[in-house]
C-alpha cells in the first residue's frame, strides 16, 4: 500500500471522527498528527510542528488581547454601544458584524480580522442577550468571503497570481478579485440572513456566563478599558500597515505581553483566556495537511478527478470540477495548500484546451476560500469553534448551503468577467 493511499485512509478516519465527535475534536486532530508520524507519512520531528506554527502563536496572542477586553469590561461597553445603535435584534446585529468582518478582511488578514472582532462580537452578544452561537459563525464566514475581494485578503489569491506569473501569463490586478469577491459577499450575507441563520445552534454558553461573572467580580477602571482598547487598535494598525520585520504573530504576542504588563489582566487570566481546544485542533491538522502534500495524496485526488472529465471537456466543466475539488480539499487541507496544489493543474488543463486560464484559476482560488463546512478548513472557523460552542456538524449544516450559493454565483460571474476564449 502506497503512502498516498495510507494518507487518504487516515484522512477518511479523521473525517469520520470529526463528523461523529465520538472523541473530542482536539484529540482527533492530535491523534491524526501522531498517526502521520507512526505511519511514516511525515518525519517524526514534524508531528508536533503545528504547535510552533505562526498561526497558532497568532491565535494565542489574540486570545489574550481579546481576553483583556473582557476582563477590563471594554468588550461589554462596546457591545452596549453597538446594541444601542443597532437595537437588540438578532438580524441587525448579524448583518452589522458581517459587514464589518467583510470590509476588514478584504484588506487585512482574515485570521487577524476574526481574532480582533471575536471579543467585540462576544461583548455584543452578551449585551443583547443573544447566544454567541448565533453570531460567531456568520462572522467567521464573513471573514472568509471578505478575503476574496483583494489580492492580499487571503493566501489563495496570492498563489493564483503567482502561478500566472510563473507561467509567463498576465496576472490578476490587486482589485480584480473584487469582481467576484463583492458578489459572493453580497450573496453570502443574503444567504445567512434568510436561510443560514435557521441552521445555527441556539444554545447559551457557560463560558460566556463565566466571563460575565468574573467581570462583575472585578473592579474595572475606565483607564484600563482605554489601555486595552488602545492595545487592540495598535495591534490591528500594525497588522494593517505591515511593518517590515513585525509579523502578525509578533504583533499579537507583543500586544498580549503589554496587556499583562499594564495590568489589563493577570497572568492567570491570560492563560485562562486562551482557547486550548482551538490551539490543539489547528496544530493537529497541520501535519495531516502536510502529509497530504508530501505523500501525493492530494495530487492523487486531483488526478483522479481530472481523469473523470474525459478527453476534451468544456472550459465550464473544467472550472466547475476544479471548483468542487478545490472546495472539497480545503475543508481539511489549508486553503494555501489546496490552491498551490491545483493552480498548476488548472493552468495546464486550460492551455491544453486553448482557453484563458484566468477563469479556471479564479475558480480554484475562490473555492479554496470557501472552507465553510468544516471548523478546520480556515483559521476564522477554528477561532470561533470554542467561544461559539459549536460542533463539527454545525459547520456542515450552515456551511454546505453557503458553498452551494458560492458555487452557483461563481459559475455565473467568473465566465462573464474572465471569458474562456476572449476576443472570440
Amino acid at each position: 500500500m502506497s503512502q498516498a493511499v495510507k494518507c487518504l485512509i487516515l484522512l477518511a478516519v479523521v473525517a469520520l471522527f470529526f463528523v461523529t465527535e465520538l472523541i473530542p475534536l482536539a484529540v482527533t486532530a492530535m491523534a491524526g498528527a501522531i498517526a502521520c508520524g507512526l505511519l511514516g507519512l511525515i518525519p517524526a520531528k514534524q508531528v508536533f510542528s503545528g504547535l510552533a506554527n505562526s498561526t497558532v502563536v497568532l491565535f494565542a496572542g489574540m486570545f489574550v488581547v481579546g481576553g483583556a477586553m473582557f476582563y477590563t469590561g471594554l468588550a461589554q461597553s462596546v457591545g452596549n454601544q453597538v446594541v444601542r445603535m443597532c437595537g437588540k435584534g438578532e438580524n441587525s446585529l448579524m448583518f452589522g458584524l458581517m459587514v464589518v468582518g467583510t470590509c476588514l478582511s478584504s484588506v487585512l488578514s482574515n485570521t487577524g480580522t476574526a481574532a480582533c472582532l471575536l471579543p467585540v462580537a462576544l461583548g455584543i452578544c452578551s449585551a443583547a442577550k443573544i447566544p454567541a452561537s448565533r453570531q460567531l459563525m456568520p462572522l467567521a464566514f464573513a471573514c472568509g468571503w471578505g478575503g476574496i475581494i483583494t489580492m492580499v485578503g487571503t493566501p489563495p489569491n496570492i498563489i493564483a497570481t503567482g502561478a500566472m506569473a510563473e507561467a509567463g501569463l498576465e496576472t490578476f490586478g490587486f482589485f480584480e478579485f473584487a469582481w467576484i469577491g463583492i458578489p459572493l459577499s453580497i450573496a453570502g450575507m443574503l444567504y445567512m440572513m434568510f436561510i443560514g441563520k435557521y441552521l445555527l445552534p441556539k444554545a447559551e454558553l457557560d463560558a460566556d456566563q463565566e466571563i460575565e461573572q468574573e467581570i462583575e467580580a472585578n473592579e474595572t477602571t475606565k483607564s484600563k478599558q482605554i489601555v486595552s482598547g488602545i492595545i487592540l487598535l495598535a495591534v490591528v494598525f500594525v497588522m494593517a500597515i505591515g511593518i517590515p520585520g513585525v509579523t502578525l504573530e509578533i504583533a499579537a504576542v507583543i500586544g498580549a505581553l503589554i496587556c499583562v504588563l499594564t495590568g489589563c489582566l493577570t497572568e492567570k487570566q491570560a492563560y485562562a483566556s486562551i482557547d486550548w481546544v482551538t490551539i490543539f485542533l489547528f496544530a493537529g491538522m497541520m501535519p495531516v495537511s502536510k502529509a497530504m502534500d508530501v505523500t501525493g495524496a492530494g495530487a492523487l485526488i486531483a488526478d483522479w478527478t481530472v481523469g473523470l472529465m474525459g478527453g476534451s471537456p468544456s472550459p465550464l466543466v473544467v472550472t466547475a470540477i476544479l471548483f468542487i475539488l478545490s472546495c472539497g480539499l480545503t475543508q481539511f487541507m489549508s486553503n494555501t495548500a489546496s490552491a498551490a496544489l491545483l493552480c498548476p493543474i488548472g493552468i495546464a488543463i486550460s492551455q491544453n484546451l486553448g482557453a484563458d486560464p484566468k477563469a479556471v484559476l479564479m475558480a480554484i482560488a475562490v473555492a479554496a476560500s470557501c472552507a465553510f463546512a468544516s471548523p478546520v478548513g480556515t483559521p476564522p472557523n477554528t477561532l470561533v469553534l470554542g467561544p461559539g460552542g459549536y460542533k463539527f456538524m454545525d459547520y456542515v449544516k450552515a456551511g454546505t448551503g453557503l458553498i452551494v450559493v458560492c458555487f452557483v454565483v461563481s459559475l455565473v460571474i467568473i465566465p462573464m468577467v474572465w471569458p474562456f476564449f476572449p476576443g472570440k
